[in-house]
């Protein structure tokens, strides 16, 4: 089809050098003498201005405004709405007609003469984007004021607007702007606001894009018969929370989305968290509640919260060194005290899932994509990833990552160069409390920004050669804020009581490229718990399984996209994040050939030394999640329905496969009477511990909801935490070993009791001294019988069965 010819009056347009708008609603009065003293000005001064035109655009006005006899003029035309939206309805739909080189917005009542278009052009003409009459700057002029009420809301309501969306400028709410055409046409297409907040978002899109705007003295008056009322200015408040946040509709259903899937994925424990138990945290549901718990205690009686001897009694526990994240666990301290640890860490993690999900759309929304439902399926796989959902059976530092896209963007600024002392300190602010939220994720994020900061560089050495420089500077004063703030809580995490050096996971903690393909236990459509596990190190620990169709249509994505650099830096970013997380010995599946890992290079560097390297995978779901948003956008943008179709098919056919299903949970165990009720209370004296056997550990750590039960009131030897074994401090799950504790520990798993002579009471009579032990529990159990037997045989004495166990009081003697 060929396009129609075009008509003299668009051939005029084309030559307009100026476009005058008008907003109007019921302007009858004061439009006629308006557009009269417009008209005459510019026809006067065609010389300096100009071939002109003058654009009323009518908002809805029910009177007579569009029949004023000065629209009849030849250089005036009015467009229309139908119905009344408001002005930045009006001024949009105004600026959308013209055709000017420069277009001077101005309101119906020229508060501000037309004659101070001269001062405007010239300040234009020196350059920038835009010069706005200004009543705040000196050399302003003000012949009559408004009702000092107004001024004063205006004042406030200018300097909120300078803290919060337009730096630097005084006064935004003149109505009379110069802007550059095309700027001007792109700016106002661009707005969404409907009501006065549009001079602040047309600004704010020209501040943000980098176009210089000069405020410009003007004279001014107030003219009677204002259409800003009092319920005005709560709705421009309005508008700048929505420009603040860039909201729209979409935005605000989003978060109640993502908090339905989250609760969708727990709700085998989220109503009932007391008695539910998330069967795939094997023991770490235990200890994580104990770590809300102790942090609640210690902050409630006005303890270190960096240590604890409520388990590993009487050497204790390096809480900082055991991600007790205290970035939530002490604001939860309240909610912990009050219902418990079991609800806290419940809605902790809920919460925290859906809000990590929030984090992830609304960087992708900023930096990648603007349809709002492509950054929603990216967003959803970045937090709800099959490893994603693996880590929410135990790990909530894992799946509580919400900082992360907000430092990733906080860096991004950095790279502008804008405002780096600002961005640098609010960064420096930010990694602090990453850091009271888990450390190893904060790591592997670090990892990932440093694979894509490469790619990028070399897909656009320009951009990386001016970032660089403000980037460096930005960190260092980053980290000028951040140390002082952590330097204490890691130099007791490193060196305090308890500390350790590493821990260590053995030679096969890396994935299997297998695992890459295949699908994870909670797939809800073709999980395989057995392939799953034979492929991770356990049902916690599935740091790939993104699946091969998944993987075949992220390499379709990166194919077709490839011109962007973002794509290509994303790419790489995934491929060498799923290469790393092999470990530093890749093994070829189907096959004995091993080849050497890049990890290890870097596996015996400090901190790296105690990275699970299969958790590296965890890189690949906000980079997948990305390329998909960017790839739906293309999608959805297309006009070809074919295209669309199969585009969408290919996507649903990626993401069907990995949807997880809920996670699964059982009843949990009964805290035996002997607890529940009190009974140990008369057993266990001030400074002595109630010792279960054998010893709680990580294998079995039912002992820790007991004493979290028991509002931490008694001391348990063992428990499950990280802590330091041996004269090198290398970092152990669980308690160092004691003769008793493994030999009970023994029985328990193997059923037979060694023969118990004069040797071993005497090393038990050394260990229950040790633990300070005050009482001796035996539960119901695997071989329960077998321990009650062993530990009659240590003690010398029958146990006594009450309150569901069997107990040995100490304080007679054993």
């Amino acid at each position: 089809m060929t396009a129609p010819p075009q008509s003299c009056e668009d051939e005029d347009r084309e030559t307009v050098e100026l476009s005058v708008v008008i907003p109007a609603y019921n302007e009858e009065e004061r439009l006629g003498p308006t557009l009269d003293a417009v008209t005459r000005y510019l026809a006067d001064n065609e010389s300096r201005f100009g071939s002109w035109e003058v654009i009323v655009s009518d908002d809805g006005s029910t009177d007579g405004t569009r029949e004023v006899a000065a629209l009849r003029h030849p250089r005036v035309r009015l467009v229309a709405a139908g119905r009344n939206r408001g002005k930045g309805s009006a001024l949009r739909l105004g600026v959308a007609a013209t055709a000017g080189s420069r277009v001077l917005v101005t309101d119906a009542d020229l508060a501000t003469p037309i004659e101070e278009l001269e001062r405007l052009d010239k300040a234009l003409s020196e350059g920038g984007a835009a010069a706005i009459g200004s009543r705040a700057v000196p050399g302003a002029e003000i012949a009559a004021h408004q009702h000092r009420l107004r001024e004063l809301l205006g004042r406030a309501g200018n300097l909120l607007i300078r803290a919060t969306a337009v730096p630097g400028l005084r006064d935004t709410q003149c109505g009379f702007k110069l802007f550059e055409g095309d700027l001007a046409r792109e700016a106002f297409a661009g707005s969404r606001l409907d009501g006065w907040g549009i001079d602040v978002e047309v600004l704010q899109h020209l501040h943000r894009a980098g176009h210089p705007v000069t405020e410009v003295p003007v004279r001014w008056s107030h003219q009677p018969g204002s259409k800003v009322g009092p319920l005005d200015y709560p709705k421009v408040l309005t508008d700048l929370a929505r420009l603040r946040l860039r909201l729209r509709p979409a935005d605000l259903l989003v978060p109640f989305l993502f908090l339905a899937l989250s609760i969708a994925l727990y709700s085998g424990r989220f109503f009932d968290p007391d008695h539910r138990y998330l069967t795939d945290s094997i023991q770490d549901q235990n200890q994580w509640e104990w770590f809300f718990a102790v942090t609640a205690d210690n902050l409630a009686h006005l303890r270190n919260p960096l240590f604890s001897d409520f388990q590993n009694f009487p050497d204790g526990v390096n809480l900082m060194a055991n991600t007790v994240m205290l970035g939530l666990s002490v604001p939860f301290a309240p909610l912990t005290l009050i219902a418990g640890p079991a609800v806290s860490l419940s809605v902790c993690m809920g919460l925290g899932l859906a809000a990590t999900a929030v984090a992830w759309y609304w960087l992708i929304v900023k930096r990648a994509v603007r349809h709002r439902g492509a950054a929603f399926v990216g967003a959803a796989l970045a937090a709800f990833a099959p490893p994603m959902v693996s880590h929410a059976n135990a790990h909530p530092n894992f799946v509580i990552l919400f900082m992360i896209p907000l430092i990733i963007d906080r860096a991004l600024r950095l790279a502008c160069g804008a405002r780096v002392r600002r961005d640098g300190i609010v960064l420096g602010l930010m990694a602090a409390y990453q850091v009271f939220l888990g450390e190893e994720p904060f790591l592997l994020a670090a990892l990932g920004l440093t694979l894509f900061a490469l790619a990028y560089a070399v897909a656009r050495p320009r951009v990386a050669r001016e970032a660089w420089r403000p980037l460096g500077k930005g960190l260092l004063i980053a980290g000028a804020v951040c140390l002082p703030l952590v330097a204490f809580p890691l130099y007791w995490q490193f060196t305090g009581p308890q500390s350790y050096h590493s821990v260590l996971h053995g030679d096969n903690a890396g994935n299997s490229p297998l695992s890459l393909l295949a699908f994870a236990e909670r797939s809800l459509l073709y999980g395989d718990a057995a392939r799953a596990n034979e492929l991770s190190l356990n049902p916690t620990e599935q740091n790939a399984f993104y699946g091969w169709p998944l993987v075949l249509v992220a390499f379709g994505i990166v194919v077709r996209l490839w011109e962007r650099p973002l794509v290509k830096a994303l790419a790489f970013t995934s491929v060498a994040a799923a290469v790393l997380s092999m470990g530093p010995k890749i093994r070829i599946p189907l096959t004995e050939t091993v080849y050497p890992g890049p990890w290890a290079l870097v596996r015996k560097f400090p901190l790296f030394e105690s990275v699970i390297e299969g958790r590296v995978a965890m890189i690949c779901a906000p980079a997948l999640g990305i390329l998909l948003a960017l790839a739906l956008e293309k999608i959805l943008a297309t006009h070809r329905v074919g295209a669309q179709y199969l585009g969408l098919l290919a996507v649903a056919v990626a993401l069907l496969p990995i949807v997880p299903a809920p996670l699964k949970s059982d009843q949990r165990e009964a805290v035996p009477e002997f607890i529940s009720s009190g009974m140990w209370k008369s057993y266990v004296g001030k400074g002595e511990s109630l010792v279960p056997l054998p010893l709680p550990d990580p294998g079995y750590a039912e002992a820790l909801h007991w004493q979290t039960s028991a509002r931490l009131g008694f001391k348990l030897p063992g428990g499950y935490f990280n802590g330091p074994y041996g004269a090198d401090r290398v970092g152990i799950y669980g308690a160092v070993p004691r003769y008793t504790s493994s030999m009970l520990r023994d029985v328990r798993y193997g059923g037979k009791v060694p023969v118990i002579g004069k040797n071993w009471r005497a090393q038990a009579r050394k260990d229950f001294a040790y633990w300070k032990a005050g009482v001796l529990v035996v539960a119901p159990q695997p071989n329960d019988e077998n321990l009650r037997q062993a530990v009659e045989a240590l003690t010398g004495k029958p146990g006594k069965w009450t309150g569901g166990v069997w107990v040995w009081d100490l304080h007679g003697g054993s």
